[in-house]
C-alpha cells in the first residue's frame, strides 16, 4: 500500500511501528535477532518498525511471541487495522463491486447529525439522481477495473440518499459552478440531475451553495471532502479515500469549508446558475 498523503493516516501507522520497536527494545533484541526468531530477513524487521510496510496479523503475532509479549498481539492487531483503515485504496474497496461500497456508508450516515460536503467536480452523492449516479459509477468501475454493477450500486446510492428527508440530520453542501457543466450521462440524464438540484436546494434540511466562476476567490478549489459532525473528514483522492481524525487536521478542513461556503451563492442566485447550465444542454 502506498504511503498516505495524509499525516493522520501515516501517524497512525507510525504509532503501530513505534509500539513494535519498543517491544523489541524492551526484550533486549537486536533487529537481526528478532528477524531470526520470526523467520524473516532483517530488512523486513526494519521496514515494519519504521512504518514503511504495514504488518500483517501473522507478522504481529510472530513479533510479540519473539519478544515474550504474546498477550499484546490482539491489541496491536486491532490498532494496526485501525491505522490501515485511515487510507483505503479504491481498488481494494470496489474489487467485489460498487454496491457493497455504497452500503458500507449507511451506519456512518445514520450516526451523523451534521454533514458538510464540498465538491469541486461532481454533484454530491446524496443529491444524485439515478441516471447521473449510474454514469458516475460506470466510470468508476471502468477506471478501477472493477465488476460493473452500476445499476445496483446506483439504486443503493439512491436508497442511502433518502436520509436527506429523515429528521435529525442537516446537510450543508458547497459545489463549484463547474460541477453544473461536467456532463455525466446523456443530455436527458444531466437535465434530470440539474432539475433535481433546483428542488433539492429547497429541502428543509439542505443548504446548497454554488461557488460562481466569477467570484473573487479567497481560497482556490480543494479536493472533494466530507465532514461528519466535527469528528471525521473523508477526503476522496484519485487512488484512495483518506479518513482524517486528527483534531488539528479536522479543524483545518472545517476552516477551509467555511471559507468556501462564504464564497458561494444560495437560494435564487444559486438557482439562476443552475438554470443557466440547463440552458446549455442540447
Amino acid at each position: 500500500m502506498a504511503t498516505s498523503p495524509s499525516s493522520s493516516a501515516q501517524a497512525a501507522r507510525e504509532r503501530v511501528a513505534r509500539r513494535l520497536r519498543d517491544l523489541r527494545a524492551d526484550a533486549g533484541l537486536t533487529g537481526t535477532e528478532l528477524a531470526a526468531r520470526c523467520g524473516w530477513t532483517h530488512p523486513k524487521t526494519s521496514r515494519l518498525e519504521n512504518g514503511r510496510t504495514p504488518p500483517s496479523p501473522d507478522d504481529i503475532r510472530r513479533w510479540c511471541l519473539a519478544c515474550g509479549a504474546d498477550g499484546q498481539a490482539d491489541d496491536i492487531i486491532a490498532q494496526s487495522r485501525d491505522a490501515e483503515s485511515a487510507y483505503m485504496e479504491w481498488r481494494r474497496q470496489v474489487r467485489t463491486g460498487l454496491k457493497r461500497l455504497q452500503d458500507s456508508y449507511i451506519d456512518l450516515y445514520r450516526s451523523t447529525d451534521l454533514f458538510r460536503i464540498y465538491s469541486p467536480t461532481l454533484v454530491p452523492g446524496l443529491l444524485q439522481t439515478e441516471g447521473y449516479a449510474r454514469a458516475v459509477l460506470t466510470g468508476v468501475a471502468a477506471l478501477y477495473d472493477a465488476p460493473n454493477d452500476a445499476d445496483q450500486a446506483a439504486a443503493a446510492r439512491l436508497e442511502r440518499s433518502k436520509i436527506v428527508h429523515e429528521p435529525g440530520h442537516r446537510f450543508v453542501m458547497v459545489i463549484e459552478e463547474s460541477v453544473l457543466y461536467h456532463r455525466l450521462g446523456d443530455a436527458d440524464a444531466m437535465a434530470a440531475q440539474l432539475g433535481y438540484l433546483l428542488t433539492a436546494g429547497a429541502l428543509p434540511a439542505v443548504s446548497l451553495g454554488v461557488v460562481p466562476h466569477a467570484v473573487e476567490r479567497t481560497l482556490w478549489p480543494q479536493e472533494l471532502f466530507h465532514v461528519y459532525d466535527d469528528q471525521l473528514v473523508s477526503v476522496e483522492l484519485m487512488s484512495a479515500r483518506v479518513r482524517v481524525t486528527q483534531p488539528s487536521e479536522v479543524a483545518l478542513y472545517l476552516a477551509a469549508f467555511e471559507e468556501l461556503r462564504g464564497m458561494a451563492v444560495y437560494g435564487g442566485e444559486a438557482r439562476a446558475l443552475i438554470l443557466k447550465a440547463i440552458e446549455t444542454l442540447v
